[in-house]
């Protein structure tokens, strides 16, 4: 069987989606069960809808999910910190302008504004969970 970047960029797609959603199974019995609606909504934040997985499965996961070119990985805090310091209206004038090695929209052309918020939110944790 021959390998080649697309299946192996498709494969390792996959599999980061399968362990996102695998990741929230399950409940810890030191951890209350009881949600308030807040906790509620962080929740709802922390896992983009199917579109915007999609999106990120074509775009951003190419560079993030490794750190390809110094992109900083998906869910690895150490990545996120000094990047998150500077607050997230930079993050997303990177993200519009490029910057770097990350050209203009990070590849995704059919991504708006929220979008974009949307997958930073998930790279980076920042919906109250922790990373």
């Amino acid at each position: 069987m021959e390998l080649n970047v697309t299946s192996i960029v498709r494969a390792a797609t996959w599999i980061c989606i399968l362990c996102v959603s695998a990741a929230g199974c399950g409940t810890p019995t030191d951890v209350k069960t009881e949600q308030t609606d807040s906790d509620k909504s962080s929740e709802i934040a922390a896992m983009p809808d199917e579109t915007s997985m999609q999106k990120w499965a074509k775009s951003c996961a190419l560079c993030h999910v490794d750190g390809v070119g110094g992109a900083p990985r998906t869910g690895v805090a150490d990545d996120w910190t000094p990047r998150l310091a500077q607050g997230k209206q930079l993050l997303m004038e990177h993200t519009i302008e490029g910057f770097n090695n990350m050209p203009p929209l990070g590849y995704c052309m059919s991504c708006e504004t929220d979008d974009f918020s949307t997958m930073i939110d998930f790279m980076t944790n920042t919906t109250g969970e922790s990373l």
